[in-house]
């Protein structure tokens, strides 16, 4: 009988336990990953070594202008949406032709018309860009933004490898696309 109260006191206590567990519900942003190489987590091969991993999340368009309306141009954008995105180099590469140094790094933007600046930081774990302080700035690389003849729906990140040791890196969402050399 004794056994009997003891396990009816256990399940009682378990399944309170389980109910007072709460969730947050999903992100209307879901986080994704670019590597150069490209979805090397999932084409790995033994003993081979990523270069850089970005982490991020992708507001979707769901119809809007984005870049000069939703996404201001000339001010600091968080570069997706919730935390900014977080770069992790393995290695000493090059970006639009300036040293990084290997590391863990913010990655923010300034988008303009024709221009866009990207940004490197050394500031990490924030929710957008509104904690950005210029002076924790490793590096700033401006680029020409191009107009893409597809709409890009999800923001996105890609690497692309083009071989003897240069990449690009691309950054697109609605109908416009940067793309920043690098060399590793």
């Amino acid at each position: 009988m004794k056994h009997l109260i003891y396990s009816l006191l256990l399940v009682a206590i378990s399944s309170t336990l389980l109910q007072a567990q709460s969730f947050r519900s999903l992100d209307k942003s879901p986080m994704d990953v670019a590597y150069l190489p490209d979805n090397f987590a999932h084409d790995r091969s033994p003993g081979e070594k990523a270069i850089i991993k970005i982490y991020y999340s992708q507001p979707q368009r769901n119809g809007r202008d984005i870049f000069g309306t939703k996404v201001p141009y000339g001010k600091v954008w968080r570069t997706g949406a919730n935390e900014n995105p977080e770069i992790k180099v393995y290695q000493d590469i090059t970006l639009g032709g300036k040293k990084l140094k290997a590391g863990t790094y913010s990655l923010f933007t300034i988008p303009g018309e024709k221009e866009w600046t990207l940004i490197i930081n050394s500031d990490l774990d924030y929710w957008g860009a509104y904690s950005y302080k210029q002076e924790n700035d490793v590096l700033r690389v401006n680029v020409p933004s191009a107009s893409t003849s597809d709409v890009v729906e999800a923001f996105s990140i890609r690497l692309e490898d083009k071989g003897n040791k240069s990449a690009v890196l691309r950054l697109a969402w609605d109908k416009t696309m940067i793309e920043v050399p690098v060399g590793y």
